[in-house]
């Protein structure tokens, strides 16, 4: 998901190198008799995917930007972390600006956001083993004492403990 200009920016960079690698592919792909059709049938298709969720995620940040106003379906907790953000960028605010609203730090809001993206793309079962037994149903972990009884963490701090070798920062 492209979360700001500069991820779009780069995207869309991102998307004209990969219409123009398929172009110089059908182009070249004749001189390669050596591989076999279906090899080369399925490397193109690989690129054409690829160029397709690029473009896709550039379509949807356009999209948010230009909503009026926006309406972004949440269906599920695993989807909250991604409504949050699309409203952020519907809204047209920045992470300064929405961190200076809610009198945060920019870095504090950016770390929401990571961590959310984060835990979105563990698998279900990692996910829903953090958020099991709680009382209330609220996502929030106990790994079976390596947590003091009744302490609550969110989800990604505790897939953290429990995977220390885990890296769950988003790097753009």
């Amino acid at each position: 998901m492209i979360t700001n200009e500069r991820q779009y920016r780069i995207t869309r960079r991102r998307a004209a190198d990969f219409a123009r690698a398929i172009k110089e592919f059908d182009a070249k792909s004749h001189e390669r008799a050596d591989v076999h059709p279906r090899l080369l049938r399925a490397e193109r298709e690989a690129m054409n995917s690829q160029l397709a969720d690029l473009r896709e995620e550039l379509e949807e940040y356009v999209r948010l930007k230009a909503a009026d106003p926006p309406v972004i379906p949440v269906a599920s907790l695993d989807q909250l972390a991604d409504g949050l953000i699309k409203a952020r960028i519907a809204a047209g605010l920045s992470r300064r600006a929405l961190a200076e609203r809610l009198a945060l730090k920019e870095q504090q809001i950016q770390r929401y956001e990571a961590e959310a993206l984060c835990v979105r793309q563990l698998p279900a079962t990692v996910r829903g083993r953090a958020g099991a037994g709680h009382p209330n149903g609220e996502r929030s972990a106990s790994l079976g004492g390596a947590v003091p009884r009744g302490t609550r963490m969110t989800e990604s701090r505790a897939v953290r403990r429990a995977n220390p070798g885990w890296d769950t920062s988003i790097r753009t």
